[in-house]
Parts: structure tokens; C-alpha cells; sequence
């Protein structure tokens, strides 16, 4: 049976109709194909500072519309190597309560039940194979292993919707969308039957997985960022329709059509030299992007597709993502930046460098410092809330529906999945020189609040 999701956001949980659980509690052995390896970390425990201080800057983002004249040269680095010190250059809307197919719980019933998910799954990508993973969060079994590309992918950054199912950008150009759930997957490849990837050792060739939704090739010289937009939530199919998806090309930011993969809009980016390193929607659509060409964050609307531009604070960025009041971060090196937008400006904490960051939903936003120390800062006022330390560095950051907070090593083979609660750290060591730092669970479009104009 089909099993789909729906947001709750108090705890930002996704709740399940219609499906199986297929879910298991707590930590599991992973074993099998891509056999996951937990193990707690040496010396990771979770610790709360108690409001440790932090040295917080506030400067004003000067705001331009995008035929601004500001520009800088775009730096670029070879993202194989040691991670340089310069890199390449509202309100939370409420949604009704679900209940479909299922006991009439809150938030939906099936085969989850109450709060936990039915589809809890990390996206990350396999840059050095081409190839994305889809790995349990619960389990740390690694359930499918997919081509992004038919030949020479370079696939960095993925987006999760509110379905589950995710979108995987190229950054030589094409985007891809696979599904989630197995069910979805449609008999497309002349063989009878639903053929599809059971695991990392089991990698289809290029038109023969059946679980690829759709594949836009694009000529780019570069095609990093993918977020998509919630969609709206049909109690009839109990699902989650009409979303799509933003990605940008060089120069043109791209809407596209969920559904199909269809280009729908282009807004050609204007002012510089563009290099669009990241990007995340917030609830109501509207693509904030991370330009690190024209030093500059970006936000496109949603309705009519206008751009406005503010300038980067002095520290930079290099990770991005949106909180839930709707507010975009920056991060990199140890270091967070938050964007307020009743004023333009920017509050800076840290240091500057390089990594992704990410929100737990609540009070805390995740990052990780060059000495592999994950970093809870507090939204608000900056301070450093909480710590949990891996074994390495990781580049990308990821929160699950668990509250989990995962980290991806920087074109290795490792993910580390921490518990802030605890500070147990368990590890899956079946990756393929991977390199992600974006929405890879879907948690940060759930819990991303609404697109109030910046003002100031």
C-alpha cells in the first residue's frame, strides 16, 4: 500500500497513512549490502554549555534588485581535495491536522501511528560514483543506491519533499527525482515487474531503474542547488501534490514541475558574475540562493517570480538553509550567520570557512566546526547551546524526523549519525567518496516558516 506523509509542526514529525511501517525503533545493526557500522564515537557525548557565550556581530546586508551592478570573481576549487579556506566561489504557517486512511489519530493514522514516520530515509550523494543513496535512519541500512546521470554525474546536493521522495542535482548539469516508497515506482524499463536498487553493491545501469521518476538533462557549467516546495497536502490521495522544484543553471534559476521534471520558469540572474552555491525554500515557496559569485544571498518569489539581493555579511557563506520564522542562515568554518528580515541585516557568530548547516525545528541551528565538533547555536541569541563531537569533519549537516543530527563526511566514505540527547554517535561507513551539505531528509522543508518580504 501507498504510504505518504504529513507534517505536524509542533514537533515537526511526519506521520503516516495508508502504508506499512516498515520502520523499526531505536538504533538497529545494519547488515547486508552497504552493512552499517555502529559504533558510538570515541569520546562523543552530548554537552550543554549552559548558554556558553558567543561573540556575536550584527552588519546591514545592502539590498539590491537583480539588475544590481555589484560583482566579484568566482572563485573555484577542486571539491575532491582538503577543504581550503576559500571556497569556490515570517511565521510558521499552520497546517491542518491529517487524518486519512488510519485510526483518526492526530496528524494522520496507517502504519506509523501517533508521531512516528513512516519514510525516515537520508539522501546523500555519491559524488565520486555518481550515484545517490537512500539510507534508513532508523536501521542505518543503506536501501538503495541509484545513477544520477547516465554517464560522467557529478551529483552533490539533494532536496527531500514532503513525500519523501528526492531530487539529486549534477553539478555538470541534470537534475533526477527518485521515489521513496517503492510503491510509487512505475514499470518503465520494458521488463516486467518493478526492478530497483536493493542496496549499495546493487546499482542498476542508466534506464533500467524503475524507481528514477524523471531526468532533465541540462548544459550547465554549474548545477548545485535543488529545494523543493512543500506542494499542498490532499487528504484524498493522502499525499502531498503539486510541490516543485527549484534548481539553478549558471545563470538561470529554475522552477520546475514536480511532477515531471518540466521547466515551468526561468529567472536569468542579473548583477556579476553569478555562482549559486546553495539554496532552500521556505514555506511558502519563495528560493532563497546562496550566490558566492556576486557575495550576495538572493530570494526569488514565489508569486511573481521578482528577485531582491542582499549582500553577504564579512564572514561570507558557504552552507544555507531557512529557520521557522522563515529567516535564512549562512555557515561555514564554525561559524553561523542569521538574516534578519525586519531589517536586512545579518547577526554573525564564529568563524568563517566552509560546511552546511541546518535547524532542528526549534531553538537550535547545527554546523560543524574544521575539528569535527558539532555545534548547536541557538537561533536567537547565537550562543552555543549544545556540542557533540565526531570522530572527523563533516561537510554536510542533515536533522531527521528522529531529531537525529547527521554529518557527512567531506568526500569520503563516512555519515555519522549523533543523538543531542545523549551524545551517542553511530556511524555508516558504506559510502562512495560522498559530498552533500543540503535538505537531505526532508526535516528542513518541513519546519522552515513563511516568506515575509525582507524590509529595511
Amino acid at each position: 500500500m501507498k504510504s505518504c506523509l504529513a507534517i505536524g509542526f509542533s514537533l515537526a514529525f511526519v506521520s503516516a497513512c495508508g502504508g506499512d511501517s516498515g520502520q523499526g525503533s531505536g538504533s538497529a545493526e545494519g547488515s547486508g549490502d552497504g552493512s552499517a557500522s555502529l559504533t558510538g564515537a570515541e569520546g562523543g557525548s552530548g554537552s550543554s554549555s549552559g548558554g556558553a557565550s558567543a561573540t556575536a556581530s550584527t552588519t546591514a546586508g545592502t539590498g539590491t534588485t537583480a539588475d544590481g551592478s555589484a560583482s566579484q570573481e568566482t572563485g573555484q576549487h577542486d571539491e575532491s581535495g582538503p577543504p581550503p579556506v576559500i571556497f569556490d566561489v515570517g511565521e510558521l504557517p499552520d497546517l491542518p491536522p491529517v487524518v486519512c486512511g488510519g485510526g483518526g489519530q492526530e496528524g494522520g493514522g496507517g502504519g506509523g501511528g501517533g508521531n512516528i514516520p513512516d519514510l525516515s530515509y537520508i539522501w546523500i550523494s555519491n559524488s565520486a560514483q555518481g550515484t545517490v543513496s537512500k539510507i534508513d535512519t532508523q536501521t542505518m541500512v543503506e536501501e538503495g543506491r541509484y545513477l544520477a546521470k547516465q554517464s560522467g554525474g557529478d551529483p552533490s546536493r539533494t532536496s527531500v519533499n514532503l513525500n519523501g521522495d528526492v531530487a539529486v542535482a549534477n553539478r555538470n548539469g541534470g537534475v533526477a527525482k527518485f521515489w521513496a516508497d517503492v510503491d510509487d515506482c512505475e514499470d518503465n524499463n520494458g521488463t516486467p515487474g518493478i526492478q530497483t536498487s536493493s542496496g549499495s553493491g546493487d546499482v542498476l545501469g542508466w534506464g533500467e531503474e524503475d524507481c528514477m521518476a524523471w531526468y532533465l538533462p541540462l548544459a550547465c557549467g554549474s548545477n548545485r542547488p535543488v529545494a523543493w516546495t512543500r506542494g499542498v497536502f490532499d487528504e484524498a490521495s493522502c499525499s502531498w501534490i503539486d510541490a516543485k522544484l527549484w534548481t539553478v543553471c549558471d545563470s538561470d534559476v529554475l522552477l520546475l514541475n514536480g511532477d515531471t521534471g518540466e521547466i515551468e520558469e526561468t529567472i536569468v540572474l542579473d548583477g556579476g558574475f553569478p555562482f549559486v552555491y546553495g539554496g532552500a525554500a521556505d514555506a511558502d515557496g519563495n528560493f532563497w540562493g546562496l550566490d558566492t559569485g556576486g557575495g550576495r544571498i538572493f530570494r526569488v518569489d514565489h508569486e511573481d517570480y521578482s528577485v531582491l539581493g542582499f549582500t553577504l555579511p564579512p564572514s561570507g557563506g558557504y552552507g544555507i538553509t531557512v529557520d521557522s520564522e522563515g529567516r535564512p542562515w549562512v555557515c561555514g568554518g564554525g561559524g553561523v550567520s542569521r538574516f534578519n528580515l525586519d531589517d536586512s541585516t545579518w547577526d554573525s557568530t564564529g568563524t568563517s570557512g566552509i560546511g552546511g548547516c541546518m535547524t532542528d525545528g526549534d531553538q537550535l541551528i547545527w554546523h560543524s566546526n574544521p575539528s569535527g565538533t558539532l555545534l548547536g547555536f541557538n537561533i536567537e541569541t547565537l550562543a552555543v547551546d549544545e556540542m557533540v563531537q565526531l570522530p572527523e569533519y563533516v561537510h554536510g549537516v542533515s536533522v531527521d524526523f528522529y531529531g537525529y543530527v547527521w554529518g557527512v563526511g567531506f568526500a569520503n566514505n563516512n555519515a555519522y549519525r549523533a543523538d543531542p540527547q545523549t551524545g551517542q554517535v553511530d556511524a555508516y561507513n558504506g559510502l562512495t567518496g560522498a559530498y552533500t551539505y543540503s535538505d537531505m531528509t526532508g526535516f528542513a522543508l518541513s519546519t522552515a516558516g513563511g516568506g515575509v518580504v525582507p524590509s529595511g
